[in-house]
């Protein structure tokens, strides 16, 4: 019982992190006249710095741990630096909806491709599952998006739809990096705060080469504090506890809930109307979180348990 609490703790930990992420959008429209490659940097870089500094007592203590993994958490935070700025980019270049659907449907594919290639591990029927329901909700979510009125018309710029896979790509080499240096034995707290504290470092310039827009006014400041502080820091915060109990194309899958978070808010705040498929996106990625969430064993069949947190660790047929 204690593995299986401690995978559905990872579970909640990671759609609670989804759920911050899913505000940014929202959020991002209180500051109309800031760039979408600088919210990302801005947001990504002073939100990197952020974990970095609250857990530097944490990173000093591991530190020999983690020089031991330098080469893995050299690469996640390459891979933090490059997201960002590919993943807004991608949505200024092939609209909203292209952007969005490349960039986090291609993630969890990925995320399995890094994982068979670098750890062995297998794709199991319940990943599968999951995994086909939450793209297919994503991409119809996008498409009834991009049927709306104002929307950017999907795939428009050949770029665009490139940099939306540089991101699904950087994201799941981000996910497997921090859960690899987890494993290893260090705490989530050190590993991420010194993926993120590099790549913030590496951030701020590009954070501050447009003149520093989210100090050009009070209203600004406060989307650009939100942004860093919220989904940014906490997100990640709790996106990296997640990482320590589930596997990385798992968290990745069940991230697939930020985008209905996204759409849900720009109904009630934004104003902005979902028709009745983005609703039908909507219930195949929560039918996604429900196959990935829970578990029923086939009768008969005995429950074999390890000490490892990991739901890969467990003898159960994918529900």
């Amino acid at each position: 019982m204690k593995q299986s609490s401690g995978y559905r703790a990872g579970v909640v930990l990671v759609l609670a992190a989804s759920i911050l992420w899913g505000t940014s959008g929202t959020a991002a429209t209180f500051a109309p006249d800031v760039s979408p490659i600088a919210i990302g940097a801005t947001a990504m870089g002073f939100g990197g710095l952020l974990q970095a500094l609250i857990a530097l007592r944490s990173i000093r203590h591991n530190g020999r741990g983690l020089r031991g993994q330098w080469r893995i958490v050299a690469l996640g935070a390459i891979a933090v630096t490059i997201y960002p700025l590919a993943f807004y980019t991608s949505m200024h270049l092939a609209g909203v909806a292209a952007g969005t659907v490349v960039s986090i449907g291609s993630a969890p594919i990925f995320a399995s491709i890094i994982e068979r290639v670098a750890d062995r591990h297998r794709l199991t029927r319940r990943w599968v599952t999951g995994a086909g329901l939450g793209i297919a909700g994503a991409t119809v979510l996008c498409v009834a998006e991009s049927a709306t009125p104002g929307a950017s018309r999907a795939f428009d710029s050949a770029l665009g739809v490139f940099l939306g896979l540089l991101a699904g790509l950087t994201y799941a080499l981000y996910s497997w990096a921090a859960h690899h240096v987890i494993e290893t034995g260090v705490p989530a707290r050190p590993v991420m705060g010194s993926i993120f504290g590099v790549a913030g470092a590496l951030l701020m310039p590009v954070a501050l080469a447009p003149g520093a827009p989210f100090l050009s006014s009070w209203p600004t400041a406060s989307v650009g504090i939100y942004l860093a502080v919220i989904p940014m820091f906490a997100g990640y915060v709790l996106f990296g506890m997640g990482l320590a109990r589930v596997r990385a194309s798992t968290a990745i899958v069940l991230t697939l809930v930020e985008p209905v978070v996204a759409a849900i808010l720009a109904v009630v705040i934004v104003g902005e109307r979902l028709p009745t498929l983005g609703w039908v996106g909507v219930g195949l990625i929560v039918s996604s979180l429900i196959a990935l969430t829970f578990r029923w064993p086939r009768r008969n069949e005995p429950i074999i348990r390890s000490s490892r947190i990991d739901d890969r660790q467990i003898a159960l047929p994918p529900s």
